[in-house]
């Protein structure tokens, strides 16, 4: 099975450089919009059998136009929603995303104990990214495409891939940037491909948004 996770397109929190994790968030900004109009370009060759979103509003605006051109209903499903902030929502000073970041990095590296100020720990995080990506992966479909967030992405992909280095799980991952895994639930996964940029090309890019949650790890 061919799974692709796709960081939603941009939004007001990731120009202002704030931890927004909260349901339902912001929708795109009109980068974000024209990020998610070029994905049916950047994926045509692909035949997608299945989309999910979590429940925050930008993973639902940014598969649209995927979906129409896919000809496919995408699944909502609460556990692909972003790694709380707990404490450091609504945040944006250095100390605050430097937290955030240092808290998802331990967990990459295996210590999932470490919690996230006022929030939840590596094991919660998992079991309910876990629990997300077997229920939207269930019945055997060719190739799934998740629709989810820089953070949560890169910590749950850069752990769980057989064949992920820390090196690699660290990258910055842009808005629209994909990490494509191949495997299964209960066989594996392996990492085919970390492809930071956004998917319509480096034109994309905001190089003046602090974006906190897809900056390097």
């Amino acid at each position: 099975m061919r799974l692709l996770l796709i960081r939603h397109g941009q939004t007001p929190a990731n120009v202002d450089g704030v931890l927004d994790t909260a349901t339902p968030g912001p929708g795109l900004t009109p980068l974000g919009r024209e990020q998610a109009a070029a994905l049916p370009a950047a994926l045509a060759p692909i035949r997608i059998d299945r989309m999910a979103v979590s429940s925050l509003r930008r993973t639902a605006e940014t598969a649209g136009p995927l979906a129409a051109a896919a000809k496919l209903m995408p699944v909502e499903h609460p556990g692909l929603g972003e790694i709380e902030a707990g404490e450091l929502e609504g945040r944006n000073d250095r100390a605050a995303v430097d937290q955030y970041l240092a808290t998802a990095a331990a967990w990459i590296r295996g210590d999932r104990a470490a919690r996230m100020p006022g929030g939840t720990d590596g094991h919660a995080f998992f079991a309910r990214f876990d629990e997300a990506v077997a229920s939207v992966t269930a019945g055997g479909a060719s190739t799934v495409v998740v629709v989810s967030h820089g953070a949560a992405i890169r910590v749950w992909a850069g752990a769980i891939a057989r064949n992920a280095s820390a090196a690699v799980a660290v990258q910055p991952l842009e808005n629209t940037g994909i990490v494509e895994l191949d495997g299964t639930p209960g066989g594996g996964w392996e990492l085919l491909r970390w492809a930071s940029a956004p998917a319509g090309g480096a034109a994309f890019i905001d190089r003046g948004a602090p974006d906190p949650t897809g900056e390097r790890i």
